[in-house]
């Protein structure tokens, strides 16, 4: 395609950002934030141009068309017990902060019409979700709490397994989810949090369909055929989709979308280990350490039509009312070209402008579906509550 051609098209992508803005399911500015500054907002005011050590500013996420972002309320599952509660508040603490701070770009949400009502408005719907469920400590209090709250979905697991349910990317321990992590999935549906199966095993995701009654989300995951790495969606779980009407949301990040570069991340996160640092460790010292990594071993690199690649392949299977787009920016220390920070949706939006995409689809993966999704899943909170009073099980006998 010509400069001129891709010019028009670029601009037509930014014409329909303007109408239907991106709903992202997935950014780990706090956490960030936490690294970086130890949460300290006037040393890394997202107000000015952060590009020097975040992927995220309030002026990109304009220039991007983000109308509402998820922010990760992450904590790493090295953290346990009480520690994890406390970090996953701390978390939580900076998404408030930030929105209280910057009225005039990010609005508060936590239903689909505040959602609805930010977009009007001209500001950035600010929800929150949690990225691991040892964040409850195994407790079902614990999650009604956080979705008092604020935080609209939980990811069942991070990258290791809990006491109730396999990571992706860990060695399998309970075959999927146990009885309690069946409870924690309905109370999830009761309470009216999404139930998020990126991060997950296959045997998790499985399980959780068979336990939702409420459309279940994948925050940040891409297609298992078009790249097979663990934290992928194999096509079978895809194809469940339209039946439970929940949604997976397309993810950049390399490692997950390009296959040559699995090996090459593996390799580079025994670098960082080496070096004592862990690989997810985004610090300006840590990229130093990537840096020059990557001098000496050339990255293989990701692009917009890769990721394009992905959601072609997850509408053939899923189809277009069941995708969506989760960046995982600021979770990362690379990007494909053209998505380097929350800047490049527009670069997306006009691959698949050419890829032929209708503009009406297209507002379905930037918008309507997410949002569809959010209204559903209190559509079902409502339905349970009149049935159901709060779940008080537990994973094991209570300490007097």
């Amino acid at each position: 395609m010509g400069g001129g051609a891709a010019a028009e098209r670029l601009a037509e992508a930014r014409e329909l950002l303007a109408e239907h803005p991106v709903v992202d399911g997935h950014n780990d500015l706090p956490w960030a934030l936490r690294a970086q500054s130890g949460y300290d907002l006037d040393a890394l005011d997202i107000a000015h141009d952060c590009s020097a050590t975040l992927h995220t500013d309030l002026g990109r996420l304009r220039a991007g068309g983000v109308g509402a972002q998820f922010w990760s309320v992450f904590v790493p599952g090295r953290m346990a017990g009480e520690d994890a509660v406390s970090a996953t508040l701390e978390q939580i603490d900076v998404v408030d902060r930030l929105i209280e701070r910057y009225p005039d770009a990010l609005a508060p949400a936590r239903t689909a019409d505040d959602m609805e009502a930010a977009r009007k408005e001209g500001r950035i719907a600010s929800l929150k979700g949690a990225e691991g469920g040892h964040s409850i400590n195994n407790s079902l209090a614990t999650l009604r709490a956080l979705h008092t709250l604020g935080v609209r979905y939980m990811t069942l697991t991070h990258n290791e397994n809990n006491d109730w349910a396999d990571s992706a990317t860990d060695a399998p321990r309970h075959g999927g989810l146990t009885g309690f992590g069946r409870e924690v999935v309905r109370e999830m549906n009761r309470v009216g949090m999404m139930v998020d199966l990126s991060h997950v095993a296959p045997t998790t995701m499985r399980d959780a369909f068979d336990t939702s009654g409420a459309p279940v989300i994948f925050s940040h995951s891409s297609s298992r055929a078009v790249c097979d790495h663990p934290r992928n969606i194999p096509d079978d779980v895809l194809e469940r989709l339209p039946g439970n009407g929940g949604v997976a949301m397309v993810t950049f990040v390399p490692k997950f979308i390009l296959p040559a570069a699995v090996e090459w991340t593996a390799r580079a996160d025994e670098n960082m280990r080496a070096h004592g640092l862990h690989p997810l460790t985004t610090t300006p010292e840590a990229m130093e350490v990537h840096r020059a990594f990557e001098a000496a071993n050339p990255r293989p690199v990701a692009t917009v039509a890769t990721v394009a690649d992905h959601l072609d392949r997850m509408r053939e299977i899923a189809g277009v009312d069941h995708i969506g787009i989760g960046g995982d920016f600021d979770g990362t220390a690379f990007t494909p070209d053209g998505l380097d920070d929350v800047s490049g949706y527009p670069n997306l939006i006009a691959e698949l402008l050419v890829r032929g995409w209708s503009k009406a689809d297209l507002a379905k993966l930037t918008w309507s579906n997410a949002v569809r999704v959010l209204r559903d899943v209190e559509a079902v909170a409502r339905e349970q509550q009149a049935l159901r009073g709060a779940s008080i099980a537990t994973i094991a006998p209570r300490e007097l």
